[in-house]
């Protein structure tokens, strides 16, 4: 009888052969980010806000002004000319047809709508706000209204995609998997880049927060916001966090035994993003049963702080951004909901009920992380994928009261990490229709951001198929005055 030599398996067979002792398996697959793995990048070299590395800025007097983002995202298309971009022409007008004719929409439309909002000047730099925002109004000296952004296509995917990820097509890394490539993490117990919405946010969902090309563990982990549930546990936001099958001294052998074949076979196995992403997953998740109940348990905030933020699935969100902020998390965003809340095509009050939800959390953002000592060193951003028209739109069943989609100029307002507080800057026509002063467009942003984070972001590239890559594509420029 002979005796053959054992083979050696590689790391995708032993995981496949031991998994069913892993009961945080699918976790694995939902948590893209990992400290340990995060900070080795290509060339081996380790990588954090402290290191030299290409794409940091080499200005001797420069420092990073900040250390983290927030990006209030309000989907479905926010109503600039209702919210942040008054337009006294548009009243006077109200009922007439927009000068030039037809703006050739995706739907058919109708005369100039005025907004029936009232707009109110704030704070000490007089800049109005809408009724629908007077939480946010109070902080407005805080706070820069950007009035000229705009974007290229008019659609919900593609301006959805562009402002997470610099493209309008989906295959491409988002802006926080580029921060936390670049810069990892200040915490090895949580993700670097968190989404939180009740339910997966957005006709597109996860490729908005994708890694794409960049290794896996440079994507984000959702997590929902829902407030429906009527006891509320920490342990039930992320499926599979708590383990009853094993403690964690027995996880912990687990682990290990699965790092010891991996080193064992290291050797002759190629490497595998994939698979080094699930292992550095699973030791996230390991990490995190005793850090991420009790981030996410927001009753241990005092009912003071609570109350401030208000109730519902946004000030859920909000307030659970500052938190994780505030253990080090470099990226966090907040939809409103699934699906495109803000689409106000039928009827522009719709617009009451979404503002409601989002203005008083906003301002408690701000006026949180002022207290925490976190403002100046974590950039708030807030917007949608475009704005809406300043005509009425006709056509389909239902109140003619609302407006279409408008990518050519709208309103996000910045705060926060190295930005001027209380002043606007670009402007849109007497109508809110076009960029007329200062455009900005989304690869601005976005350059603004990564230079607030003390990167360059023509150098933050990484090479897919021949070519190397960027958050900015090959445009994008820093947008020098609005920063403080």
């Amino acid at each position: 009888m002979s005796c053959q030599k054992p083979q050696p398996i590689n790391r995708r067979d032993a995981l496949r052969r031991i998994g069913g002792g892993f009961a945080m398996m699918s976790f694995a697959s939902m948590i893209g980010e990992s400290l340990a793995q995060a900070e080795t990048l290509p060339g081996n070299a380790a990588v954090t806000t402290s290191t030299p590395s290409p794409w940091m800025l080499k200005d001797p007097n420069f420092k990073p002004r900040a250390k983290h983002v927030i990006f209030l995202f309000m989907n479905g298309g926010l109503s600039h000319i209702d919210s942040f971009d008054p337009k006294p022409m548009l009243t006077k007008y109200d009922g007439q047809p927009m000068p030039g004719g037809d703006l050739g929409h995706e739907r058919k439309t109708g005369t100039l709508m005025k907004s029936p909002f009232e707009f109110k000047k704030y704070g000490q730099s007089g800049i109005e706000v809408s009724e629908l925002f007077p939480h946010v109004g109070e902080c407005i000296d805080d706070i820069c209204v950007v009035r000229s952004v705009f974007t290229e296509i008019p659609n919900h995917e593609p301006a959805l995609i562009m402002m997470n990820t610099g493209a309008n097509i989906i295959g491409r890394p988002s802006m926080g998997s580029w921060l936390t490539y670049g810069l990892g993490t200040d915490n090895k117990n949580l993700p670097g880049f968190v989404v939180l919405c009740p339910q997966v946010p957005t006709t597109v969902g996860p490729p908005l927060w994708s890694s794409a090309f960049l290794p896996p563990v440079n994507q984000a982990t959702y997590v929902s916001t829902d407030t429906r549930q009527k006891e509320f546990d920490p342990y039930k936001l992320i499926p599979n966090i708590h383990n009853d099958r094993f403690d964690i001294q027995q996880q912990r052998h687990e682990l290990d035994l699965i790092k010891k074949l991996d080193e064992l076979n290291m050797a002759e196995t190629q490497a595998d993003p994939q698979l080094e992403a699930t292992i550095g997953s699973m030791e996230t998740a390991y990490r995190m049963q005793t850090e991420a109940p009790d981030v996410f348990d927001v009753r241990k905030e005092s009912a003071a702080t609570i109350k401030m933020y208000g109730e519902g699935s946004t000030a859920r969100g909000c307030l659970t951004a500052a938190r994780l902020i505030e253990r080090g998390v470099r990226m966090v965003q907040v939809y409103y909901s699934q699906g495109d809340p803000w689409d106000a095509h039928q009827d522009i009050q719709a617009h009451r009920k979404n503002a409601k939800d989002s203005d008083q959390p906003f301002a408690a953002l701000v006026k949180d992380l002022k207290a925490r000592g976190l403002f100046d060193e974590t950039i708030i951003v807030c917007g949608s994928e475009f704005g809406r028209t300043p005509v009425v739109e006709l056509g389909g069943a239902g109140t003619h009261a609302g407006r279409d989609h408008n990518p050519h100029g709208f309103s996000m307002w910045l705060a926060g990490g190295g930005i001027k507080g209380g002043i606007t800057y670009g402007a849109t026509d007497d109508f809110g229709w076009k960029v007329v002063d200062k455009p900005v467009h989304v690869h601005d942003i976005h350059a603004t951001i990564l230079y607030l984070m003390g990167i360059d972001h023509t150098k933050l590239t990484y090479r897919s198929s021949g070519r190397d890559f960027r958050l900015t594509d090959v445009a994008g420029n820093v947008i020098h005055d609005i920063i403080a």
